[in-house]
């Protein structure tokens, strides 16, 4: 049986899974786009660069519409409305995130091209490549923005379930409040989005371990049960 223990345990691990998957799969593939001669990187290193956004666009976008899904039969006797609307943010900020490696797989074919072309327009293939790499940065930008929104109805409905603390759910709104504004200033080439980005972290990996190891307020659950049993 699939208890609301067990949904708030496998939430928790998702989000980690999915924080993992995207620190991981960033990092190898910053690793060689960041360089001065990143098309001859991604060349030589096609395999990194496919590794690393299976992990951002197909692990991360995968576990990140789970996580809604896990809890909707729980937060939407509380509001459904906002769980919908957090499930809906969910998908379209996942959707944006596959977009964005999109843009980064194609730096692949692109790579090719320029090592095939040897001297030849090479200007053109760098200049083809900053723009590929721009694209995923403001596909990413867009995503989180979303994701972003989505969070606010997230702990709202979180607050109102008192399914968990309601110090998370204070937090949560502030983080995400943050986060979307840092996401917002990044696209305006303000470069304070990892910054921002600290409170809305730190609130979603401390909620994780709060549901691994404690998991939902039996009482608040059980008094909503009640409720609708009643009506």
């Amino acid at each position: 049986m699939f208890t609301h223990r067990n949904a708030a345990r496998l939430w928790g691990i998702f989000f980690i899974i999915a924080f993992l998957a995207y620190g991981i799969g960033s990092g190898m593939i910053g690793s060689i786009t960041s360089t001065p001669d990143f098309l001859t990187n991604v060349n030589a290193n096609n395999a990194t660069i496919i590794v690393g956004v299976i992990l951002i666009a197909l692990v991360h976008t995968f576990v990140n519409i789970g996580l809604p899904v896990l809890l909707m039969p729980i937060l939407k006797p509380f509001h459904k409305n906002l769980t919908y609307g957090y499930l809906s943010f969910a998908i379209a900020s996942t959707t944006v995130v596959v977009v964005s490696g999109i843009f980064l797989m194609l730096l692949i074919p692109l790579s090719s091209e320029y090592v095939n072309a040897g001297s030849a327009a090479t200007d053109h293939f760098v200049t083809i490549g900053e723009i590929l790499k721009m694209g995923g940065f403001y596909a990413y930008q867009i995503g989180m923005a979303i994701w972003g929104l989505g969070g606010l109805l997230f702990v709202s409905v979180l607050y109102k379930s008192k399914i968990v603390p309601r110090l998370f759910s204070v937090w949560g709104f502030i983080g995400y409040a943050v986060f979307f504004a840092g996401t917002i200033f990044e696209l305006f080439g303000i470069n304070v989005g990892v910054m921002l980005a600290i409170p809305g972290g730190l609130f979603e990996i401390a909620l994780s371990l709060w549901l691994i190891f404690r998991g939902f307020n039996a009482t608040a659950l059980t008094s909503t049960e009640q409720t609708l049993v009643i009506a």
